[in-house]
Parts: structure tokens; C-alpha cells; sequence
């Protein structure tokens, strides 16, 4: 299945949706990240993992709720935090945790709320080819420092689907779309404060 066939069967999905009302804040993060230059060296990209590791802090326990997991099978599989824990620890890098923690810490969150911010998450493995050949570049693997980076077994548009397909069969009244939409929207915005925070000025700027 192409990019575009996957794009097609979301139309009238909730993902779909989903994408349509945050893709300014999505194209406002990708270039505020590619504009810090993340993969100019392994200095860089550390900060760049220690950005993921912050966010994905944030909203492990999502991916351990139980209540969660019965709505999206499979959904504690789908955990990174370890993984960029690992990259971290291959880069040598023991990250000092942020003092000012968010409002949103994946404890308690409703269903819709976290639904957004899942979305959010796994949208971003996706889309994490191209970091992956970036961070290569570097000298990094699948097995060494880009872990979180990695493709699932079945492939990304699989993986993908399979998590869409079950997000959509979440029965939503429209006032729970709405905070769907807004968590979705709160996480976007929370990667970009610990970009700005984290990542830091662009090399030789």
C-alpha cells in the first residue's frame, strides 16, 4: 500500500481529522526542529533524543493504561520510552529531567485527551525514515543510538494502520472529538517548548 492509498482510506477517519486540524502546528514543528540543525553531529542529535525522552516521559503511562489498552490492543507494545533511554545511554548521555513538569503528565488524562496525544506519538514513527537515514549519518543504527527510530517488524504503514484502524473505532460523542482535537493540539505544543528548551540555537549560530 502507497502513501498515497493510506492517505485515501483516512479521509473520513478520526486520524484524518486529526491531521487536518493540527497540520499548521505540524509543519510549524518540522521546521522548528530541522531549523536547530539536529543532525549536524552526535552532540546535536543527543539533545534532539533528550527532546523525545521528555515528551515520551510525559505520556508513558498512557501506553500502560489499562483502560487505554482495551480501546487500542497492542498499545504497551508500542512503548519508545526504553528504546530512546538505551540511545541515550549508547550516546553517553544521562539526561537531567526538566524541573517544570507540564500540566499534562499522561496520569488521569480521558480518554479523548489521550487519544490526541497518542495520535501525536505515533504519527511521529511514521514519519521517522528519514531521521533514521539522517541519524545514520552519523554513525547510528536501528542497534545503536536511533533504537526509537526503528521501523516495527510489519512495517511502518502497517504499524500505522493497525493503530489508526483502532483509534477510529473509539466511540466519541462530537464534544469528546473536540478534546481529542485539543489534546492533540497540546501535544504538538508541548514538543515544540522542549524543542525551543532543549535543542537550543542552531549550529554555529
Amino acid at each position: 500500500m502507497s502513501t498515497i492509498d493510506i492517505e485515501e482510506s483516512l479521509d473520513a477517519s478520526r486520524a484524518r481529522r486529526l491531521k487536518a486540524a493540527t497540520s499548521g502546528q505540524h509543519d510549524g514543528l518540522d521546521e522548528q526542529i530541522m531549523a536547530q540543525n539536529p543532525f549536524a553531529n552526535r552532540e546535536r542529535y543527543g539533545r534532539f533524543v533528550t527532546v523525545q525522552r521528555e515528551f515520551h516521559r510525559d505520556i508513558d503511562g498512557l501506553y500502560l493504561s489499562h483502560a487505554l489498552g482495551r480501546l487500542l490492543p497492542g498499545l504497551s507494545s508500542r512503548r519508545r520510552l526504553g528504546l530512546i533511554e538505551q540511545d541515550l545511554s549508547d550516546l553517553g548521555i544521562v539526561p537531567a529531567s526538566l524541573r517544570d513538569r507540564p500540566e499534562f503528565d499522561g496520569k488521569g488524562a480521558d480518554v479523548p485527551t489521550a487519544i490526541g496525544w497518542l495520535y501525536v506519538a505515533e504519527g511521529s514513527n511514521l514519519g521517522a525514515a528519514f531521521l533514521l537515514k539522517a541519524a545514520g549519518r552519523l554513525g547510528l543504527s536501528e542497534s545503536f543510538g536511533a533504537r526509537h527510530l526503528a521501523a516495527a517488524p510489519e512495517g511502518r504503514a502497517a504499524h500505522w494502520r493497525t493503530f489508526t484502524m483502532a483509534l477510529d473505532a473509539v466511540d466519541l460523542s462530537d464534544p469528546e472529538e473536540e478534546r481529542a482535537v485539543a489534546g492533540a493540539r497540546a501535544a504538538f505544543s508541548r514538543v515544540q517548548e522542549l524543542v525551543s528548551d532543549l535543542l537550543g540555537p542552531a549550529a554555529g549560530t
